[in-house]
């Protein structure tokens, strides 16, 4: 099967290409997934897993990406809750390999079941910042109806999920970001937005809870930003500032089946835009590690 693969960590994007690699196994509680569509994280090449597996060994050739959307092609022995030719959507396993290939060998519990009507495009967007956010969001941030949050990075693709699910529970919503994404925080549904540019970050006033994919001087001075009892949320670094009477939480987003199958019934009915810019082949996955925004790699068009 066709495969992007890395080899050589020293050469960085530059050693990335497609490939011929063998076709998966289906371990136990493994399902095959023919891939539809996928995503990746421009991060993975400084990522552990991409290099080695869980026990230190090296696994190279790595097959990149691990957000996809696609159909059961076969299940591995034990497996349940899937059939064969259903659409499913979901991650791949950090220290496995990915996405960005033909077929994908995946943990059945990392994957749910894809709704008729959705699109595996927008379904291969989802993944890491649906989780990302509903994560940040609820399971860290306790985040609730009433509160006020802080969404830095509003207009991208983890914020821009964030957003419309803090407002779907109620919440008061601040976004952040350049100026340049201020049109886009607001037609997702801010009610202020704060241009860190040019405003200072203090305007924002006090949050029940800050969410943050910047880090640096924004994390930093987001501490002092979070009321009494509330939390500040990272996805990029453990916080060196914390709260004055509050929580400082840095997580890696995790799978959960459940949460993936309540996130695409939100986009089913509506709900819930993913963020998708560019759309490329499999044979351009290579050169999409170069370029800005969420890059979807469509791998094949007929279900």
């Amino acid at each position: 099967m066709r495969a992007v693969t890395v080899r050589d960590r020293a050469a960085g994007v530059a050693g990335i290409s497609l490939t011929e690699e063998p076709y998966p196994h289906a371990a136990e509680n493994d399902v095959i997934v023919r891939v539809h569509a996928a995503a990746f994280t421009r991060g993975e090449l400084d990522w552990p897993g991409t290099w080695c597996d869980r026990a230190g060994r090296d696994r190279t050739p790595s097959v990149l990406g691990h957000e996809l959307s696609g159909v059961v092609a076969e299940l591995g022995y034990g497996t349940t809750g899937l059939t064969v030719g259903q659409r499913v959507f979901g991650l791949a396993d950090w220290a496995r390999n990915g996405s960005l290939a033909e077929y994908a060998a995946v943990e059945a519990r990392n994957l749910a079941p894809l709704p008729a009507g959705v699109d595996h495009i927008a379904a291969a967007a989802l993944p890491i910042p649906g989780l990302t956010a509903w994560q940040g969001l609820f399971d860290h941030g306790r985040l609730a109806a009433g509160q006020t949050v802080l969404v830095h990075g509003a207009a991208g693709s983890v914020g821009a999920i964030a957003v419309q699910l803090a407002r779907e529970a109620g919440a008061r919503v601040i976004g952040s970001g350049r100026a340049a994404a201020r049109d886009a925080a607001l037609g997702l549904g801010v009610d202020a937005f704060l241009d860190l540019q040019a405003d200072s970050l203090e305007d924002a006033g006090q949050v029940d809870v800050v969410f943050d994919v910047i880090g640096g001087d924004i994390l930093d001075r987001s501490a002092a930003l979070v009321r009494p009892g509330g939390t500040l949320v990272t996805i990029v670094s453990p916080p060196t500032v914390r709260p004055r009477d509050g929580q400082a939480i840095f997580f890696v987003v995790e799978p959960d089946r459940s949460r993936l199958a309540d996130l695409a019934w939100r986009l089913r009915d509506g709900r819930l835009r993913p963020i998708v810019g560019a759309v490329r082949p499999l044979a351009e996955a290579p050169a999409a590690f170069t370029r800005p925004g969420k890059t979807i790699i469509r791998v094949a068009d007929d279900e």
